[in-house]
């Protein structure tokens, strides 16, 4: 069987953590990079071993020796990439969050459900082992509350992607996601949202606060910043078990469970075995059963992740 083939969207440093993981995994290969500049591509695709090298996202995904296009670009460019690499009919693995506004993530859903294309938002998060242990554990009972919090004091500069709202900066869409995405994950989606914060002189959120609410008083409490460091760990806490999630939370390698019952039980990842890994894995396994999404990673719950995250945006103004 032969390799399963990406092509790689940008060359930032998330490009080359990814291309990294894909050229460790087993079966697979980086085909080609894409990126407005041919320089870039090029000083990625050769330690990558990548044949091909483009200067538009266009070329790259109309490359026949490509099985999938990995969306590394800034938000804001997520659905123009994402809409070639469907039109070309190419698996899609797209950075989170899908896309920078909730319009573009319903046009690409909408796209490739249209095409029978495969798309997925790369949340990492959820094909960690750890946290696919926790949250499959029935040992908790019923889980009560939530907490994580991601936060690092970034110097203000309007030309940063995270502080720039035409690349769809802001705490909220970069680092919220995996709070509130955690918070989604356990409890499901909320009855309720209330959110404070503060708005950066660009207009983007620097930092958000609040609690997600849930039938029965069940809760999840989030917290994130580009203006302070946040201890970055979460805790789960259930009726008969918690776990204490160590940082960061979002690719723990460690995990403690305990309670009143149990001695206390320590999960240590498989450093072999992480997120990226998992995602790369989903991707090649749903492109050769012929499936147009992950049950890991679910479009709908993408859909209604962006949604959550406009609506705690919103009550920022």
């Amino acid at each position: 069987m032969r390799d399963f083939t990406w092509g790689i969207a940008a060359t930032g440093g998330i490009a080359r953590t990814v291309g990294a993981a894909i050229v460790a995994e087993p079966g697979m290969g980086v085909a080609a990079v894409g990126s407005r500049s041919l320089v870039r591509a090029r000083a990625l695709a050769l330690p990558l071993g990548a044949e091909s090298a483009y200067d538009s996202y266009e070329a790259l995904c109309a490359d026949p020796a490509v099985d999938a296009v990995y969306v590394a670009t800034p938000h804001a460019q997520h659905l123009e990439v994402a809409e070639a690499a469907i039109a070309a009919g190419k698996s899609v693995l797209c950075e989170k969050p899908l896309a920078a506004t909730v319009a573009d993530a319903e046009r690409m859903v909408a796209l490739a459900r249209a095409a029978g294309v495969f798309l997925m938002e790369a949340m990492w998060m959820r094909f960690n082992p750890l946290i696919q242990r926790v949250a499959a554990d029935p040992r908790f009972g019923e889980i009560r509350s939530v907490r994580a919090s991601f936060g690092f004091a970034l110097p203000y500069d309007p030309a940063h992607r995270l502080w720039a709202p035409e690349l769809g900066g802001g705490a909220l869409l970069d680092l919220g996601i995996y709070p509130f995405g955690l918070a989604q994950l356990l409890l499901g989606m909320p009855e309720g949202l209330r959110v404070t914060g503060s708005l950066a002189p660009s207009g983007v959120d620097a930092e958000a606060g609040g609690v997600l609410l849930y039938p029965g008083g069940r809760r999840a409490l989030v917290d994130v910043s580009l203006l302070a460091h946040h201890p970055n760990d979460a805790s789960v806490v259930g009726t008969s078990m918690r776990a204490d999630i160590r940082a960061p939370f979002w690719a723990p390698e460690r995990v403690l469970l305990s309670g009143p019952s149990m001695e206390p039980e320590e999960l240590v990842l498989d450093p072999a075995d992480n997120g990226y890994a998992g995602e790369l894995r989903e991707v090649r396994a749903a492109t050769a059963e012929g499936r147009t999404e992950s049950t890991i990673m679910p479009l709908d719950e993408s859909l209604a992740m962006m949604g959550l995250l406009a609506d705690a945006r919103g009550q920022l103004s």
